[in-house]
């Protein structure tokens, strides 16, 4: 399968913490791969700007590490090729050293992306001396990541520090998930076929699922997950983005607002979630497997490292229709998916002895990316008409060929950034509505004194979880055992 490449123009990135671990596992493996692919000419450049003191040949050095680590770059042709773009300046975000070495180093490309690969307590220093040393100009971009504030008044605060020193145009805050090549497809799915969208509906459809489970504990985030926890981590931010494109309206066009406009409608028409549809969890010490009060030092500790919510939106298309939200760390398997499960056929011809049976649409996100539906067929073999359930399923390695190698979600969306494409990225007032869609929760069980239910380690979370779902007459889908 022949891969159309976009044209970029050359560009400088300069990625503020270059040393550190996000730029090690994340942004120094995507540039590399973007390069391979041709989507890094000459003149570009990536600066790497830290505190650490190194030499430029010290952090090709860094960096051929991080290829070697991260994405299996075994030294070579390519990989010295990439190093000759790479340069670093040893520099002080609070103060002013550095800064001049910096401004000497910036070519005069027009294109000037700035990665603010930092904690956000250092965003109005380093936006203010991006400005003060005049490396800013009208084609220049500033990266953030998150966390986007702590709660709405932090997010308020931090939106009105970026935005004194820069166009809303020009501040990309990102989220991995939206570069996912499967939650694109998700859009795809919706808008590119007339199968799908006359039925996207409450009419039709009888709830959704959201799960996003990992393996994994805390270790390396002890600190910042003991502040957050699971919903202020994923649910704010990553599970609501798959909310708002599940359930978004078409947009008029496939343009930056004109999807960021339907995807704040989305979350402006949240309902208050009640509290008996609240499950938080944290998980216990099994397997030789220290639980999450042991992995973060705290033996009261009352934070979440599991969160499943059941959502109500009120507005015309999906009014009565139940979203399942789920997330968790130390889970039985690593699974994110979205599970679209249709209503029955209000009336079967086929008798009692068939069953009941419904339509459901999967989208994997990870691992195995790829889009499954279920539909209902015979029973092969005699004795009357039995029904069963059976997967059209297009698992986009088979689809597409071995040689289809999909980019990994921060190579699309730095490229997105090059571009000047906003379309996957965070609008202020979108982090804002869901701030204050996720305050009034995590106020409300702080209120009421509520404790995590513990839930074994490498299990599928909190007994009440699946409570949560049967009192509905439903049941969980996803993470395997």
């Amino acid at each position: 399968m022949e891969t159309r490449m976009a044209e970029i123009e050359a560009f400088d990135l300069v990625v503020f913490g270059g040393t550190g671990d996000l730029a090690r596992r994340k942004i120094l493996p995507a540039l590399f791969k973007r390069f391979c692919a041709g989507q890094m000419p000459s003149p570009s450049r990536l600066i790497g700007a830290a505190r650490s003191k190194m030499s430029a040949a010290e952090y090709c050095d860094f960096v051929r590490a991080a290829l070697r680590e991260f994405c299996d770059a075994a030294d070579g042709r390519e990989v010295d090729q990439f190093l000759e773009h790479i340069d670093y300046v040893t520099l002080d975000a609070m103060g002013d050293q550095g800064w001049q070495k910096l401004a000497d180093k910036i070519g005069t490309q027009t294109v000037r992306a700035f990665y603010f690969s930092v904690g956000p307590s250092l965003f109005k220093e380093l936006a203010e001396r991006l400005h003060k040393w005049e490396l800013v100009g009208p084609d220049s971009r500033i990266v953030v990541e998150k966390p986007f504030g702590r709660d709405l008044e932090t997010a308020r605060a931090l939106n009105r520090v970026l935005c004194s020193h820069f166009d809303e145009s020009q501040i990309y805050r990102i989220d991995h998930y939206l570069g996912k090549e499967t939650v694109q497809n998700l859009m795809a799915v919706r808008f590119g076929n007339m199968l799908f969208e006359p039925l996207w509906n409450a009419q039709y459809i009888d709830h959704i699922q959201i799960t996003v489970a990992e393996t994994v504990g805390v270790h390396g985030r002890e600190a910042y997950y003991e502040r957050a926890g699971a919903m202020r981590d994923m649910v704010q931010n990553h599970l609501m983005q798959l909310l708002c494109l599940i359930a978004m309206e078409p947009p008029a066009k496939f343009e930056p607002d004109a999807v960021r406009d339907e995807k704040l409608k989305v979350i402006r028409a949240l309902d208050t979630v009640e509290p008996h549809h609240i499950v938080r969890g944290q998980y216990t010490q099994a397997d030789n497997v220290p639980g999450y009060r042991e992995d973060v030092g705290n033996p009261r500790s009352t934070t979440e490292s599991f969160v499943a919510l059941r959502c109500q939106l009120s507005n015309w298309r999906w009014a009565g229709t139940p979203f399942y939200l789920r997330t968790g760390k130390r889970l039985k398997s690593r699974d994110s998916q979205i599970t679209v499960v249709f209503k029955d056929a209000p009336h079967s011809i086929f008798g009692p002895e068939a069953g009941r049976h419904n339509n459901e649409l999967t989208i994997q996100l990870q691992p195995n990316e790829g889009i499954t539906l279920d539909v209902t067929i015979k029973e092969p073999g005699q004795g009357g008409m039995r029904l069963m359930d059976v997967p059209l399923d297009m698992s986009f390695a088979e689809a597409l060929g071995p040689d289809a190698d999909a980019p990994d979600a921060y190579e699309r969306l730095i490229m997105d950034v090059i571009r000047g494409n906003q379309t996957l990225f965070m609008r202020d007032d979108e982090v804002e509505a869901a701030w204050a869609w996720t305050d009034p929760i995590i106020k409300g069980w702080q209120a009421r004194g509520d404790v995590p239910k513990p839930y074994d380690a490498f299990d599928f979370g909190p007994d009440m979880a699946a409570q949560l779902m049967r009192r509905d007459g439903r049941e969980w889908r996803g993470i395997k055992a």
